[in-house]
């Protein structure tokens, strides 16, 4: 049977138990409010082997991750065009170190 260790446990002792977890090899089951919420193990030798993406991928096929959606840039580029040093100069002249 898996240890049992809460949240506030985890976040004080992380880099012992992530430690423990790796050396032994035994899960370790996280809960908030005695409900289990996560789950700690030393990844299987195929997560590991070839690519970070490629894991990735494969985890997200099985459900144990959500990839993450496209960031659409808020700030989308001027269609405005104006010559190299335009707004160097502006904040020079704004300054009065012109």
């Amino acid at each position: 049977m898996a240890r049992r260790i809460g949240v506030r446990y985890l976040k004080a002792h992380l880099s012992r138990i992530l430690k423990e977890v790796q050396a032994g090899g035994e899960s370790v089951l996280v809960t908030d409010r005695g409900r289990v919420v996560a789950q700690l193990s030393r990844p299987s030798a195929k997560v590991v082997d070839g690519s970070v993406v490629e894991s990735l991928r494969r985890m997200a096929t099985a459900g144990h991750l959500r990839l993450a959606e496209p960031v659409v840039d808020p700030y989308p580029r001027s269609p405005l065009s104006l010559p190299e040093g335009t707004g160097a100069s502006l904040l020079d002249e704004e300054r009065g170190e012109r």
